[in-house]
């Protein structure tokens, strides 16, 4: 089983994705880590993250790996451990700018295709276009939203003092840039299941999901009966 699971910075799609996935025996993608290994790479090389011609140039250098177990999600880039620096402010305020890039897109769509389709024991593939563009034929696709507040709140306690308001304000922007870039933009696919977080503890966004697949399992097990 293939569970896509997309939205914003900021509704626990990280966090849910990764018990989902350990609850259920199944492996674990995230997909944004991809995007910013690369943008973390870009960086780390002096491409000028503004130059979509440059970052094109360039996406095919890296070599990129990423682990699938949920318990313990690793990432690395041309064989250099990168969960850590991945996670900076420098890589968070650019990673946008490369991720529109078509020619990036692509490579790392197909790289993404690529894992989920070899995970033998089914995966939780989590994102902001999985269910519309790099897994369109998931199994089950869901969507996590959250009022920007609530994002805010989560965002800020996660990265300890940084100001709850300037938080709201860089996740706006973000979502800004994701839904308006040309190339697979941030968006809920048609037939995904919508999961509002805003007044959930993350338990209970994890117990939905569960149930969401553990449902979707026992009607693919009956249409094959």
């Amino acid at each position: 089983m293939i569970v896509a699971i997309d939205g914003p910075s900021g509704t626990g799609k990280s966090s849910t994705s990764k018990a989902v996935a350990a609850k259920l025996g199944l492996s674990y993608l995230d997909t944004g880590a991809q995007y910013r290994a690369i943008t973390w790479w870009m960086i780390s090389n002096g491409v000028d993250v503004t130059d979509a011609d440059a970052v094109a140039n360039a996406a095919g250098k890296p070599v990129i790996v990423s682990g699938t177990d949920p318990a313990r999600p690793t990432i690395t880039v041309d064989g250099l451990d990168a969960s850590g620096p991945i996670r900076t402010e420098e890589v968070t305020s650019k990673v946008s700018a490369v991720s529109a890039v078509p020619e990036v897109r692509t490579l790392i769509t197909e790289l993404q295709r690529s894992i989920a389709r070899s995970a033998e024991r089914g995966i939780v593939v989590e994102g902001r276009d999985i269910g519309t563009t790099v897994l369109p034929d998931a199994d089950l696709k869901i969507f996590l939203t959250a009022s920007p507040e609530a994002r805010a709140a989560r965002r800020s306690g996660e990265l300890k003092g940084v100001d709850v308001h300037a938080t709201k304000q860089a996740l706006i922007k973000r979502d800004a840039a994701d839904s308006s870039r040309k190339t697979s933009p941030l968006a809920k696919a048609d037939d995904a299941v919508e999961v509002d977080t805003t007044e959930l503890t993350l338990d209970q966004v994890i117990e939905c999901v569960v149930t969401l697949v553990e449902e979707k399992r026992a009607e693919e097990k009956r249409a094959a009966e």
